[in-house]
């Protein structure tokens, strides 16, 4: 190993950020611009459903209420989208992921970073015009699943919206970006995180959380836009038997639920995600998690649906009152969530138009529902799937395979906990009548972990095995841009992907579909027949979704690049085709741009160092504790994903820092947690050397080189 990636080890120990953990420290932001005052999100309900119908702005986070992610754009289309290029850039003191989507009004783009910070940013200079930071405690991070990443802000009437990891929603002055109020929405002693965007509808802001692979019980809540105050509340899961139910759809949720102590679990069903409203029928949709813990023999022995966990549910959004629910996953016992991008739309079924509700949800069939009554019109499978062999359209229930449920042995199945789509928002065109999903293929080993199961920090793993898999070849999982025909439920045609866990998909009516990629790479493609036609190199790796707007007679094309997330966290082949640098951009582009980015550092070729003077059951030991604590945020294997600090850099003998880190919490301000309660010296030393074998072994250069 060179002398300088020798101290740069040594420096990640004063900076090893987050061994082991979620979290990590991002440098002070930018210093911004003098906002102007008139510069203001002044918009409401009539502005976003009037989106329906045209126009040039970007007013929620899926663009509209039906959050089809469909710009009716068509200045950039198939035939000049060759002549895109980079109209400005902005720099970003964000390591941990940009998942992003922005919002565009008035001349103003509004975005958020890790650490749930919130900017505003002037869409024709990309002057920054103002930030915010809630200051979330870092040590927070560790109970935040899949990365510190958030997905972006709501607007209305001069107000900004913004959900934190430590389960605040604050509004902010749309012009300023000073706090108007903050209200805590969850109880902060338990793992519960906001990562996803707040809608608002009929002026109440919307908000749930996550925290399902921790232990908590799920709901959501609606908020009054002007003062905070909490309008009502809506439990996904029962509670306590012995206490009144909340709402009466619980007591009816209970009966699907067996056992005497499900509720002391959590029971899961977090929403973190989808949200959608049809204002006609004015009906508000939500997609809850999975159950808490994974394994249904855990939660809930004997059996049972366990609704609402995996479920699609509608509600009245003024009085959080259920008018109907569909349960994707029954009894969910795979990390099979249906928190996956809700979208509205009319297609022609038979001989009539229906209103109908989509999903791609995490288990791998793609759904179509009548969004009035719920009722199931059709359900096929959009990728490899092995858990069911179908779903039966008269019952509406997944035909299961035999062993699926790994009851009484491990199982491989497909999809695997993080999908074959996951949070990355799919689009929807219609003009083509095709959804385009970001797919990805990758295989789930499960086992039930009976009495030995334990929740958070102390036991993540809560039902799957994948990261027990030490050796993630470079090809491990692969990914695809998918277009899908949802009336004919059959794929028209795909856009294969090196690896998976890419980013989501923008559909515009210049015939186009565009997605970035884990390998860094900004794509457009024909919409209807998935023609590559454009490529642009962003130098990072993507999982965030693009938008488009329209300014001063222009369209624009917007992405926030920058890598993380669960996949990115899981490492393995994800690494080997991301590469090891990456950066935090927003990127606006538009015909004939001519900015360009700065030369992307190479990074340093590694000599590998030697393999530690270790035995076979100490080699073990630090495998099994890493692979159960550690992989989960630096890698399987020890092979980091590109977000955290990779291990295997670590200077040879710098023990009393590694034990300090580990054992003392030395780094516990910055997301790092203590383990002195967990692991002997004697441990904490065979993770150490664990780790220094495979940087021997993964750092080696090739045979014959």
């Amino acid at each position: 190993m060179t002398t300088t990636m020798r101290s740069l080890a040594c420096a990640l120990l004063i900076g090893l950020l987050a061994a082991c953990s979620r979290s990590g420290g991002d440098a002070e932001s930018p210093k911004a611009d003098a906002p102007a005052a008139k510069q203001v999100a002044d918009i409401d309900g009539d502005d976003i459903v009037a989106l329906a119908d045209g126009g040039g702005d970007w007013l929620n986070y899926g663009r509209g209420y039906s959050e089809q992610r469909y710009s009716p754009l068509e200045q950039i289309k198939a035939d000049n989208v060759g002549e895109l290029g980079l109209a400005w850039s902005l720099d970003l003191d964000n390591k941990r992921g940009l998942q992003s989507t922005p919002l565009y009004h008035d001349g103003v783009l509004y975005a958020t970073l890790a650490w749930s910070r919130a900017i505003a940013v002037d869409a024709r200079s990309g002057k920054l015009l103002w930030q915010f930071d809630p200051q979330v405690e870092k040590v927070k991070g560790e109970q935040a699943c899949c990365g510190v990443n958030n997905r972006g802000v709501a607007l209305w009437k001069g107000k900004v919206y913004l959900g934190t990891l430590d389960g605040r929603l604050i509004a902010l002055d749309a012009a300023t970006g000073k706090p108007v109020w903050s209200v805590q929405t969850t109880d902060n002693s338990k793992p519960y995180t906001i990562t996803g965007a707040p809608r608002v509808i009929k002026d109440k802001v919307i908000i749930g959380n996550g925290g399902a692979e921790f232990g908590v019980r799920g709901y959501f809540s609606a908020y009054d836009a002007e003062t905070g105050k909490m309008l009502w509340r809506f439990y996904t899961v029962p509670g306590d038997p012995s206490k009144p139910y909340e709402h009466p759809e619980l007591e009816a949720a209970a009966k699907t639920w067996n056992g005497d102590k499900y509720w002391e679990y959590g029971g899961g069903g977090t929403t973190w995600d989808a949200m959608a409203y049809d204002p006609e029928l004015d009906l508000f949709y939500i997609g809850t998690g999975n159950g808490s813990p994974w394994n249904r023999e855990m939660r809930s022995p004997g059996g049972g649906d366990n609704l609402y966990v995996s479920s699609i549910l509608a509600l009245r959004p003024d009085t959080g009152k259920l008018v109907w629910h569909y349960q994707v996953t029954p009894g969910d016992t795979w990390d099979f969530t249906a928190t996956q991008h809700l979208i509205l739309a009319e297609l022609p079924m038979g001989e009539t138009t229906r209103k109908v509700i989509m999903q791609a949800p995490k288990n791998g069939f793609f759904y179509v529902l009548d969004r009035e009554t719920g009722e199931l019109l059709s359900a096929e499978p959009y990728g490899k799937v092995t858990w069911a062999t179908g779903v039966d359209l008269k019952t509406g229930r997944p035909i299961e395979a035999e062993g699926a449920r790994y009851v009484t042995a491990p199982s491989v199945q497909w999809p695997s906990p993080l999908g074959a789509h996951n949070w990355q928002p799919m689009s929807y065109s219609p003009d083509t009548g095709l959804v385009y999903i970001p797919y990805q293929e990758l295989a789930g080993i499960y086992s039930n972990e009976g009495k030995d199961f334990t929740f958070g920090l102390r036991g993540f793993n809560t039902g799957a095995g994948l990261a027990d898999i030490v050796d993630l070849p470079a090809e491990f999982g692969s990914g695809a841009l998918l277009a899908w025909d949802p009336v004919a439920q059959k794929e028209v045609w795909r856009a294969p992907r090196p690896v998976y866990w890419n980013g989501g998909t923008l559909a515009t009516a210049g015939n186009l579909v565009f997605q970035g990629t884990a390998t860094g790479q900004f794509e457009a493609y024909t919409a209807d027949t998935g023609e590559k036609r454009w490529s642009y190199d962003v130098q990072s790796g993507v999982i965030a979704a693009p938008m488009s707007f329209e300014m001063d007679g222009e369209q624009y094309v917007v992405l926030m690049a920058g890598w993380g997330g669960a996949g990115a966290l899981l490492g393995g082949g994800v690494t080997q085709a991301a590469g090891r640098q990456h950066t935090g951009r927003m990127l606006v582009f538009k015909l004939g741009g001519k900015a360009t980015l700065p030369a992307r550092a190479e990074p340093e070729p590694l000599t590998p160092p030697k393999a530690p003077d270790a035995d076979e059951a100490t080699l073990a030991l630090g495998q099994k504790h890493y692979q159960h604590y550690c992989a989960v945020c630096h890698g399987a294997g020890a092979v980091g994903g590109g977000v955290l600090p990779d291990l295997r850099l670590l200077e040879p003998g710098v023990t009393d820092y590694f034990v300090a880190v580990v054992r003392d919490g030395a780094l516990k301000p910055l997301g790092m947690p203590r383990y002195g309660d967990v692991f002997s010296d004697e441990e904490i030393a065979a993770i150490k050397m664990f780790i220094e074998q495979r940087a021997a072994l993964t750092l080696a250069p090739p045979a014959g080189n």
